[in-house]
């Protein structure tokens, strides 16, 4: 299994993570993991060198606001001297903060919820405008300083949903040791995308890829015109090679985060790994897989660059978000579109908080009926 360095922390983890976000379920209960099955994901994984495993509060909940299944699970498959094979990476939950001592309490509860006495990585979840704003205000960097110095935390990082602005300052805002993006082909320009990926490298933080196969629509939800050009180009390479590839081979990104879902999707991924130095990354490669992007991105609905000038809204709706995510509905056949507008999206960011003022539309360079659009957002994905 290939290790390498995690950022400047002298850790050496697997190239490969193991994303517990998406274990198999029993029925279509998201917290009733099928901890069978899910077992024997979990040690072939370790047994075949994966030693880098990544959780967080809410992951196999049925909501974001209560804790769910995963850590839990995660704790029982790690017993038996698992745990001291692995890094455990979990996450704050940012959004149920309200207090300093709301910090301590969740970071308490998930060393019990993970049967453990310390996290190896422990991030700030979801960060973005407003969860970041309410961290700072509650005292973030006095929770990890004493985290740290206390042993039960060992490496403090951050994940990301939010522009690259933002994300360079709060790269620059503590001494953290990693972060977490999503980064995929399709994602270049999208939230941190690569030149955030290159800041944080350059300031000698360790970068997580999560979201690789954007929850599997990179695979299942490639438009036939564009799964017909990577067959044709590369005949024995799969919609997950791609996708994978593309990544490890940016020296930038530390590990790719995969969520596995399957005993199959462990074996995939280990083996693109294993011949990861036989697979040569050519220019005609980048350019078929550039190819393939404008095939994806002609099926957006809104014409949407996310440059902003729509927002601030004076009603709190996120304009850009919503419009990302009826193009990724549309785009790659995405259901999970539909879940996080209706759960993570606050019902003041949603599209049917729109007024109809208007005061956006003169403000869109693309010319975009906003108001209609949000309309349209609404009616697709709000049920």
């Amino acid at each position: 299994m290939r290790k390498v360095p995690f950022g400047r922390t002298g850790v050496k983890v697997s190239a490969l993570g193991f994303g517990c976000m998406r274990f198999p379920l029993i029925g279509s209960d998201n917290s009733r993991i099928d901890e069978e099955h899910a077992m024997k994901m979990v040690h072939y994984a370790i047994d075949n060198g994966i030693n880098y495993f990544d959780t967080a509060y809410p992951y196999h909940a049925y909501d974001f606001s209560k804790g769910g299944a995963s850590e839990p699970f995660l704790a029982r498959a790690l017993t038996k001297g698992y745990r001291e094979k692995v890094y455990l990476a979990t996450k704050l939950p940012s959004w149920l903060i309200e207090s300093r001592e709301d910090m301590d309490r969740f970071l308490d509860e998930q060393l019990e919820r993970l049967g453990t006495n310390y996290i190896d990585f422990y991030l700030l979840h979801a960060l973005d405008r407003v969860n970041w704003k309410n961290l700072l205000q509650h005292g973030v960097f006095d929770f990890f300083d004493k985290a740290l110095e206390s042993g039960k935390i060992r490496y403090a990082g951050f994940s990301y949903h939010d522009d690259s602005e933002l994300f360079k300052e709060i790269v620059d805002a503590y001494d953290w040791s990693f972060c977490q993006i999503q980064y995929n082909y399709l994602d270049e320009e999208y939230q941190a995308g690569k030149e955030g990926l290159l800041y944080a490298a350059g300031k000698g933080l360790a970068v997580v890829a999560m979201e690789p196969l954007r929850g599997g629509t990179l695979v299942n939800g490639l438009p036939p015109a564009a799964r017909q050009l990577l067959q044709e180009a590369a005949p024995d390479r799969t919609a997950v090679g791609w996708a994978l590839q593309w990544l490890w081979k940016q020296p930038e990104v530390t590990i790719v985060l995969s969520g596995m879902s399957h005993l199959d999707h462990v074996k995939e991924n280990l083996k693109l790994l294993e011949n990861l130095s036989q697979e040569e990354w050519t220019v005609k490669d980048e350019d078929t897989l550039q190819k393939a992007v404008g095939i994806i991105r002609g099926k957006k609905m809104v014409d949407c660059t996310a440059c902003n000038y729509c927002m601030p809204c004076p009603e709190g709706v996120n304009i850009p978000r919503n419009f990302a995510l009826i193009n990724d509905f549309h785009m790659l056949r995405d259901p999970a579109a539909r879940l996080r507008y209706q759960r993570l999206l606050s019902d003041t960011a949603k599209a049917s908080n729109c007024i109809q003022c208007g005061l956006c539309e003169p403000q869109c360079p693309q010319g975009i009926p906003i108001r209609a659009e949000l309309e349209h957002v609404d009616e697709q994905l709000a049920n």
